[in-house]
């Protein structure tokens, strides 16, 4: 009988061991199979001063485009370029035939020559020269002539002398008289047509010095250089086709792309607000950002340079034009894209990025990270968004931790291990506002 009452007594104990030794199983087993708590990137908000920025759409045009043509008339022998090169001002685009031109040069030297030569002669007055020394023998003449008559006239009246020596030595004073006169009015005809043909000689110099410099300039026009600095376009004008300064279509086109020009349209309250800006800041220029069509912003600065002079009346609208540093080519006239304009400086501001907010049918929120290092969730009310990031109006404050990623492995109540958010290195985007 004793035996039969302590069996039951012995496999309760052994049951009640089982038993125990299962349940502490079942605790290790949950214990292990709870999950660790799932890491996120999160950033620690600080207040920090931003510039709020105003966008409009815009496009880049070319300010001085200049249409490159031929000033004379000639076949091209070569071309110059490689098409859409840049060019500097003053580098050789095209090479006319030059003979004809080189022809014209030569010619006009030698008619210049002749003139030089001829006004030279006209200086040395040879011809002056020759009367005037006739003029002096007429004139020794004509006192010879006199002395015979005074040296006859008394030897005659004492009948010492003939009357004929008397009479042919009157005779010859007269003819040495009228010869003397005879070779003044020659040497004052020939100083008249002296200086006529030295002022003649003159002139035609000063003809002939604009004729080979004429001459000289078509020359040069034979090589056709660029106007301007900038890209150049096609050819219009092939080797051996002929170049008419007539021609209505220009050999080739020019445009300069440093600085480039970009034209974008406010409206009337916009234009008073951008006026009102500019008079607060003080600033001559307010820095303008340049968003180009695939979203990457151009990195120099522009600066706006003058408005149009009239309000668009169809669209209410009146256009800026602002100019870009361009220094690489990069930005070709006629592209499209935005233009940012800075319209308040705002002071304190909380920023989350982007990829942290989610948006459910209008309502905003994110996740943050409470003391205990569980998930909490935020309702925010957001402004204007700078860069990749949003400004948050209220919702959080400064020195609370917003995750940015792993959003899809938490929810609200769990716990989680935090490690600093860093952003990824990648080609400056703007945002589309």
């Amino acid at each position: 009988m004793k035996n039969k009452a302590i069996l039951p007594l012995g496999i309760l104990i052994v049951t009640g061991a089982a038993i125990a030794l299962s349940g502490c199983q079942t605790k290790h087993q949950q214990a292990a199979a709870a999950p660790p708590p799932a890491a996120v990137s999160v950033v620690t908000l600080q207040a920090e001063d931003v510039p709020i920025y105003q966008e409009y759409a815009a496009q880049t045009f070319a300010r001085d485009m200049v249409e490159v043509r031929g000033r004379v008339t000639g076949n091209v022998e070569k071309r110059l370029f490689q098409v859409g090169s840049d060019v500097r001002a003053g580098d050789p685009l095209y090479l006319l035939d030059l003979r004809p031109y080189q022809a014209s040069v030569d010619k006009a030297r030698g008619d210049l020559k002749q003139s030089e030569a001829s006004e030279e002669f006209a200086r040395q007055q040879v011809a002056l020269l020759q009367a005037e020394a006739d003029l002096a023998q007429a004139r020794a003449n004509l006192l010879k002539a006199r002395q015979d008559v005074d040296r006859l006239t008394p030897l005659v009246t004492q009948d010492a002398a003939p009357q004929q020596d008397l009479d042919n030595a009157t005779a010859a004073l007269r003819a040495n008289e009228a010869n003397v006169k005879a070779r003044e009015a020659n040497v004052q005809q020939i100083k008249l047509s002296t200086k006529a043909q030295l002022d003649t000689s003159r002139a035609q110099i000063v003809s002939n010095n604009a004729l080979v410099r004429t001459a000289e300039l078509n020359l040069e026009y034979a090589t056709i250089r660029a106007p301007i600095s900038g890209r150049i376009g096609d050819s219009l004008v092939q080797v051996g086709g002929l170049v008419n300064p007539a021609s209505p279509q220009p050999l080739t086109t020019i445009v300069p792309l440093n600085p480039i020009w970009v034209r974008f349209k406010l409206s009337e309250s916009e234009y008073f607000e951008y006026k009102r800006r500019k008079a607060l800041t003080g600033s001559a220029n307010i820095p303008l950002q340049l968003v180009l069509a695939d979203g990457t912003i151009h990195p120099e600065k522009g600066k706006i340079e003058n408005t149009v002079n009239q309000v668009d009346s169809k669209t209410g609208t009146l256009e800026l034009q602002a100019t870009f540093p361009n220094p690489q080519g990069n930005i070709l006239p006629g592209q499209f894209g935005r233009v940012r304009v800075s319209i308040e400086d705002r002071r304190n501001a909380l920023l989350v990025p982007q990829r942290a907010v989610t948006d459910l049918q209008g309502l905003q929120s994110v996740l943050t990270v409470g003391p205990d290092d569980k998930v909490l969730a935020r309702g925010i009310s957001t402004g204007e968004r700078v860069g990749d990031r949003w400004i948050v109006l209220q919702g959080v404050k400064e020195g609370d931790r917003v995750i940015v990623e792993g959003l899809q492995k938490v929810r609200p109540g769990t716990p989680v291990r935090t490690e600093p958010y860093v952003a990824r290195q990648a080609t400056q985007k703007a945002p589309v506002l």
